[in-house]
């Protein structure tokens, strides 16, 4: 049994990867967040959000399940409290996926909408323009769901486990998640052409191709099956890097399980929608194009070290370093935090 590792966000500081970079080189710390309907689903989430975005201090946040309850504006609401507490950010108004930028904005645009949205600003960090993109996918026919018995749509128990991998395929892009990353595609295709960097955080809601496979077809109740989930094909066909499997290729070692978290202030049956089958999946990701410029240099789950399987809480024994709640952990899912050097 592989020993988890779990490093406190104390240790984080005195490695100097939380800190600002030494001389000419800048480290770019993005973070990916699921924030679970703006943290209403418990109390103090919404508390939980802002001290978690002050403690890990990220130049650069993608959210998911921004609402803007009651004719709100939650980032503006955000960027307010975050100043409060001596953090300052821009933003702008957005529905469905947000982006918070340590530095000011110069361009900002909603590029897919309907069933899952994307926004994208653009910034400058060292005189380096950067596109950041947000990305709530369509969370219907989420097809990961059929190998372990369960609707994707309805979340009803089936009547047998969905082996078929043609049939899951099938599922899988009856959703606007393909349509969705296409039109990033064709949008990013811009920013390559003017040199930008570029980053796509979001919650997927669907696999990556990178972790259903030979290692772990017998794990997680996977049922056997190496899955070639699209969008991420299509990310990869593209050029595009997953930050955390470039970091950690071996998703058996590795799993960076971001669904369901293991939320201790949430009863576990508010958490779990496939409550038979071990449905832990890594959902949040954090893209990126490469760039001479750009190193990569760890990422993170954020979050609890523990997870929902079969109705029950689990602590992980994986090899996954997590950043631990600075408070109270706002959401059902786990966050990602990708810290880049930009030289």
């Amino acid at each position: 049994m592989i020993k988890s590792i779990k490093i406190s966000f104390l240790m984080i500081i005195l490695s100097g990867l939380l800190n600002p970079s030494v001389g000419q080189d800048k480290k770019i710390k993005v973070l990916q967040l699921n924030i679970w309907q703006e943290g209403t689903q418990l109390t103090g989430g919404y508390e939980g959000i802002v001290d978690e975005i002050k403690a890990l201090e990220p130049d650069l946040v993608t959210l998911s399940e921004v609402r803007n309850y009651k004719n709100t504006n939650f980032t503006s609401r955000l960027i307010n409290d975050l100043k409060l507490k001596g953090k300052t950010y821009y933003s702008f108004y957005s529905n469905g996926a947000g982006i918070l930028s340590a530095y000011p904005i110069t361009d900002s645009l909603q590029v897919f909408g309907g069933k899952g949205e994307i926004y994208k600003l653009v910034t400058k960090i060292k005189e380096k323009e950067i596109a950041v993109y947000s990305a709530h996918l369509d969370y219907l026919n989420y097809a990961v769901y059929l190998p372990r018995g369960y609707s994707g749509s309805t979340w009803e128990k089936l009547d047998k486990p969905v082996t078929d991998i043609q049939a899951i395929l099938a599922d899988n892009l009856a959703s606007s998640r393909d349509e969705a990353i296409q039109s990033f595609v064709q949008e990013a295709k811009k920013d390559i052409e003017k040199g930008r960097l570029i980053f796509l955080g979001g919650d997927f809601n669907e696999a990556s191709h990178l972790d259903w496979t030979a290692a772990t077809k017998d794990k997680f109740d996977h049922h056997g099956l190496i899955i070639p989930w699209q969008n991420s094909l299509t990310l990869y066909k593209n050029g595009f890097k997953d930050s955390y499997r470039v970091k950690y290729p071996d998703p058996l070692k590795f799993p960076g399980f971001t669904f369901p978290a293991g939320n201790k202030d949430v009863a576990v049956k508010k958490l779990a929608w496939a409550p038979d089958a071990d449905e832990r999946e890594r959902i949040d990701f954090i893209y990126y194009y490469p760039n001479r410029q750009l190193k990569l240099e760890n990422s993170y789950v954020v979050g609890p070290s523990t997870s929902i399987v079969k109705n029950e809480r689990m602590e992980e024994t994986s090899s996954d370093i997590f950043i631990p709640p600075s408070g109270t952990w706002p959401t059902d899912h786990k966050g990602v935090m990708s810290i880049f050097v930009l030289k």
